[in-house]
């Protein structure tokens, strides 16, 4: 598998970017923020999702020269459109103004509507807990994925929710997660490196589970039958759990933003309709309710008494949420992203269909 190093690869998503009219500014923001969800191993929201926008592009969904603007605002809230572009920009914007409104008055709130794909939800969590600020996101969503629990057919997205809270001589606790089993993207690249799927990650529609990634990417995309599994996975292990918390992101992400639900859009959508996806971005200053830095040392000691847990497996120390993600970054920013073969192929084909020079190379070929 190619190793690339990251700034090929922001380079790569940018000139694809560039090459579909997306202004500068904005090529700028969603580049970087796909290529560190690369760094950070999630593999299924970062350069792999050029395919899926490309396909939205050519179905005039996605407008490239989205404008973002706030449509209203009070002290601690704003509602903000994202003009029907990608997520990346507007997802930035939302999260740095609900920081702003919580270090002046102690909480922002923030609401996105009109809004694509934005990538991972813990790329925004963590840009508020840089900022010393506990940041909260969740997001409605474009697909029908999710068989909630009694159910038969999919109706919720992966629905996810992340969470980012700032520490003092740790790193912030940073929490990631789909409201489903695994989110869906995750099993594409399991489909793109030709890798079974785990077993009751996605359901076959009799209940029994699909393993064959070619399989459970046709679940998934073509068949009406089968889908994702709640968080939890069967009622005995507590999928009424994981489908309670996708409703809920849901609420906050889509129904308070006037953000789409997808099975009621896509009775009406028509070719070229954007997808209006919601976002919710909040922000606390933990200053409003500790003295300065109490709230940091605070959880710096929590995190210390989980990381002195006596392991089960002495090989592998007990880790807080986040911390496989930052240690993966530290490894990709050494070493490169990798770049599976499939995967190559097609950001071949993308830049030959729009004329972007291809850039992806071996870090050692980089650098000779």
């Amino acid at each position: 598998m190619m190793q690339v190093g990251a700034d090929r690869v922001r380079q790569q998503i940018a000139g694809i970017l560039t090459a579909w009219g997306m202004a500068p500014e904005l090529v700028e923001t969603t580049a970087g923020m796909m290529v560190e969800t690369d760094l950070m191993g999630v593999e299924s929201h970062g350069i792999s999702m050029l395919m899926m926008y490309e396909r939205m592009r050519d179905a005039g969904a996605l407008n490239l020269q989205a404008r973002p603007r706030i449509v209203q605002e009070t002290v601690c809230t704003a509602l903000v459109d994202g003009d029907a572009g990608l997520g990346h920009p507007v997802s930035v914007m939302a999260m740095d103004l609900a920081v702003d409104k919580a270090l002046a008055a102690g909480i922002g709130m923030v609401g996105v509507r009109n809004s694509h794909h934005f990538g991972a939800a813990g790329v925004y969590a963590r840009r508020a807990a840089e900022r010393g600020a506990i940041g909260l996101v969740t997001s409605a969503t474009r697909g029908i994925m999710m068989v909630p629990t009694g159910g038969a057919e999919p109706v919720l997205g992966t629905n996810p929710i992340a969470f980012a809270a700032p520490a003092g001589r740790n790193r912030p606790f940073v929490l990631d997660m789909a409201t489903t089993t695994v989110a869906a993207n995750k099993v594409k690249v399991y489909d793109l490196k030709g890798n079974p799927v785990p077993a009751g990650w996605v359901m076959d529609g009799q209940g029994g589970s699909a393993t064959d990634p070619r399989t459970a990417m046709e679940y998934l995309h073509n068949r009406r039958e089968g889908g994702l599994s709640p968080l939890g996975g069967t009622p005995e292990m507590g999928s009424h759990k994981g489908y309670g918390l996708a409703m809920m992101v849901h609420i906050l992400g889509g129904t308070l933003t006037g953000g789409s639900f997808s099975p009621i859009r896509k009775r009406s959508q028509k070719p070229g309709d954007p997808e209006n996806i919601g976002h919710y971005f909040q922000a606390i200053d933990p200053g409003a309710f500790l003295p300065e830095g109490q709230f940091q040392s605070d959880l710096d000691e929590v995190i210390d008494v989980l990381h002195a847990t006596p392991p089960a497996d002495p090989a592998k120390p007990v880790l807080v949420a986040g911390e496989p993600e930052d240690r993966e970054r530290e490894h990709r920013l050494r070493e490169g992203i990798p770049i599976p073969p499939a995967l190559d192929r097609h950001i071949r084909d993308i830049c030959g269909r729009c004329g972007a020079a291809y850039l992806l190379a071996p870090m050692e070929t980089r650098s000779a």
